[in-house]
């Protein structure tokens, strides 16, 4: 579902330049090439997203340099920006509904703090899903894991921020622009404001690390739901085919299985990609939501059984303040999925398609794990006590005394290697 939801990303921002080739030739290109390097050259994939992660870090902080530039009027056309758009047209607006007021701007920032989750749907679950694929993971999983907040704040946060003061919010060549057919439709906020600035030519490069960066989360989507299917399978929970493998070790059955949702992308050819991006956008969300509450329950409950076992200490990383952290994201969590499409039920608002894009998770979830549970006749929660923690315990000490860690040769390349 992730794949097909990056993908109508991806031809959207093709639409930013004007060509003859059909958005279905596009999406037939992306999903090609992402299948086919999942297969047939898995071994570049490591280094392929070494590469793409490189060019999004250099471009990202090449444009926190350059908000930080426009911001003191230093482009082209010397138009001193600074916080002109927090105040024409304001900082917050309002919830697109006559006479809510305040409430108005509490509702549109909500909505922002709900979709901002597509962004981070399983960008978190990849650092550990590659661990059983990478080298040394108890090294390089928790070097990650403690650099993935730091990250988080500089291109999450201090990006938010230079689009606020770049581009206003009222621009009419947002993505609201695509549905409209109109000029220049599918520009990100970058791109615009880079225009707006009067810079030549920068808005095409910045474009086309935006696509690529599009095509890298693709191609890591369908990666990771592909292993995720083929460790179902290993456990016996998914078709026994799923674990067949290919002279490289590649689960190509569980590939294909994975591409084959995918091809839901399709529908953006009749239905529009922006449109079909919004459908995907809330039910990739509301997925997300409940496997991150799945999971921090897993955690409780996996702590718990450390806790009994006295193992806590050995975890090779562990996050602060846990596990009140874990209970508070649990609670927000709920709240947000709960809240995911609240539009709906405002007057003359519903329809059953947006209804469902935003709530249908729920229910499946819920009857997928009820119904494995009754068919299985599996403990409904398993005690911490029984919960096993041993296993593959002692390989894993005996690899890690095997793992050195990448050291480099030059001061930059020092610093280089701490980055990433």
């Amino acid at each position: 579902m992730l794949v097909a939801a990056e993908i109508p990303a991806a031809s959207v921002v093709i639409g930013y330049w004007d060509n003859p080739v059909p958005v279905i030739a596009w999406i037939t290109v992306v999903l090609v090439t992402v299948v086919f390097l999942n297969i047939f050259v898995v071994t570049l994939y490591g280094e392929s997203e070494f590469w793409f992660a490189s060019i999004k870090i250099i471009a990202i902080l090449g444009l926190l340099i350059l908000g930080v530039v426009l911001f003191f009027g230093g482009g082209p056309n010397h138009d001193r920006l600074g916080f002109h758009h927090w105040r024409d047209p304001g900082a917050f607006k309002s919830y697109p509904m006559p006479g809510l007021g305040n409430t108005g701007k509490f509702l549109a920032f909500w909505t922002a703090l709900v979709r901002s989750g597509f962004a981070f749907v399983l960008s978190p679950e990849l650092i550990t899903i590659a661990a059983g694929e990478s080298k040394a993971p108890r090294l390089n999983i928790p070097k990650a894991g403690r650099r993935f907040v730091y990250r988080l704040i500089t291109f999450y946060v201090l990006g938010a921020l230079v689009i606020s003061i770049i581009v206003s919010s009222d621009d009419p060549d947002l993505l609201q622009a695509v549905s409209n057919g109109t000029k220049d439709a599918g520009a990100s906020p970058f791109v615009l404001g880079i225009k707006r600035a009067g810079i030549k030519g920068l808005d095409h490069v910045i474009n086309v690390v935006i696509l690529t960066s599009a095509w890298s989360a693709a191609n890591s989507f369908l990666y990771a739901g592909s292993r995720s299917l083929y460790s179902l399978a290993l456990t016996g929970q998914a078709p026994r085919v799923l674990r067949t493998c290919n002279k490289s070790g590649v689960p190509y059955v569980a590939v294909i299985c994975t591409a084959m949702l995918s091809c839901l992308v399709y529908l953006s050819v009749s239905r529009g990609s922006s449109t079909v991006f919004v459908w995907f956008l809330n039910l990739t969300t509301i997925s997300g939501y409940v496997a991150w509450i799945v999971m921090l329950i897993a955690y409780l409950r996996f702590r718990k059984a450390l806790i009994y076992n006295c193992t806590l200490r050995s975890l090779p990383y562990t996050s602060a303040g846990q596990p009140y952290t874990t209970y508070s994201a649990l609670s927000v969590l709920i709240l947000l999925s709960l809240t995911n499409g609240f539009q709906v039920f405002f007057p003359g608002n519903f329809s059953a398609g947006s209804f469902l894009a935003a709530y249908i998770t729920i229910p499946v979830f819920l009857a997928l794990y009820l119904g494995h549970k009754m068919w299985t006749r599996t403990p409904w929660i398993w005690k911490f006590e029984e919960v096993d923690v041993w296993t593959g315990k002692e390989e894993a000490d005996r690899m890690e005394e095997e793992d050195i860690a990448p050291a480099g040769k030059t001061l930059l390349e020092k610093i280089w290697f701490w980055f990433v």
